[in-house]
């Protein structure tokens, strides 16, 4: 069995996979499927953590099947289908440095290889209507867009940012949630696409370089929450799209992450930007009950084998997906 890894930047490669022996509290996960975040594309790429120790196997998210546990698991079983959280050691309550330093994909060794050692506290159970490849899509993309919206109302009008994996779940769970949402695209496609998807309307933001005028031609009084995945290239447009005492949900940096701003909106309209760095356990478990509810299905744009690995992460950085790129397993 391969692992795939990076050994340099730029470059992934495939390298020799060896089981670990398990710890009384761990288990062995059994990966029978990955997707990929644009972070993953980052850390290929040396952008996201320069000093990174090297090699590193990539991904944060991942599903698999329990296949062995520790003498004193009391969490798991043999078969219990499983995905591993993003953060190895932020079970619950708000962040603090020792909770987000544990995160997969970087520092710690990712999700793109045959298994998986873990401690039971680390793993959530997927639930019961979802595949593997739709399972794999939900610990960073999922987790990301429910924290980013769950503390709107219903009747809120938020603004979605394209048609990546967090922007379709944050469209999603918003739909189910009883809000209005705004999706912005450069694609006659995607935006029909996500229409179908329940979108209340579609705004062409290459056509529209100043769209925050159609979003507020949209919603008169501005918006509840921008669902910000551009970062520092798109941050003044979102911020004129709020309402006063609206929020940003701070999630990507596609568009950049340092310009220029003009941070009096923030003062004078009382508007919050926050930031959101995936979540916490007890917040994957409280999305996948929404999701058991609902029956939401994540949106997936391609499903490949594991050998093709670096040929998802070509997808990923080409901006023509819709929704996750997915990596069956190597079993």
């Amino acid at each position: 069995m391969k692992q795939w890894q990076i050994l340099e930047w730029g470059k992934l490669a495939p390298g020799e996979f060896s089981s670990l022996p398990l710890a009384a509290t761990q288990v062995r996960v059994k990966i029978r499927a990955v997707s990929l975040n644009y972070r993953d594309h980052l850390m290929l790429q040396g952008q996201y953590n320069p000093r990174q120790p090297l090699p590193l196997v990539p991904c944060s998210d991942g599903a698999g099947e329990v296949v062995e546990v520790g003498s004193a698991v009391k969490r798991w079983q043999v078969g219990d289908r499983v995905c591993p959280i993003f953060s190895q050691s932020w079970i619950g309550g708000p962040p603090n440095r020792e909770r987000i330093s544990q995160t997969l994909g970087g520092p710690l060794d990712g999700t793109l290889r045959p298994e998986m050692v873990l401690d039971e506290q680390g793993l959530v159970r997927i639930p019961a209507h979802l595949d593997w490849e739709e399972a794999a899509c939900l610990p960073c993309a999922a987790v990301t867009a429910w924290n980013a919206i769950r503390d709107q109302p219903a009747g809120s009008r938020i603004v979605v940012q394209g048609t990546g994996g967090v922007s379709l779940f944050a469209l999603q769970l918003a739909k189910a949630a009883g809000m209005e949402v705004l999706l912005t695209s450069s694609s006659q496609q995607k935006m029909a696409r996500a229409g179908a998807l329940g979108a209340d309307h579609c705004l062409d933001y290459r056509e529209n370089p100043e769209w925050s005028r159609g979003v507020r031609a949209w919603a008169r009084d501005g918006v509840d929450c921008v669902v910000e995945v551009g970062g520092a290239g798109t941050l003044e447009q979102s911020l004129k799209c709020l309402k006063p005492g609206g929020k940003i949900a701070m999630i990507g940096i596609l568009a950049g992450a340092s310009k220029p701003l003009n941070v009096l909106p923030i003062l004078m309209q009382q508007l919050r930007v926050q930031g959101v760095l995936v979540g916490n356990r007890d917040d994957f478990e409280a999305m996948n009950r929404l999701l058991e509810q609902t029956r939401i299905r994540p949106v997936l744009d391609q499903r490949l084998p594991y050998a093709q690995a670096p040929q998802a992460w070509e997808r990923l950085a080409s901006g023509q997906h819709f929704g996750k790129v997915a990596i069956s397993g190597c079993w």
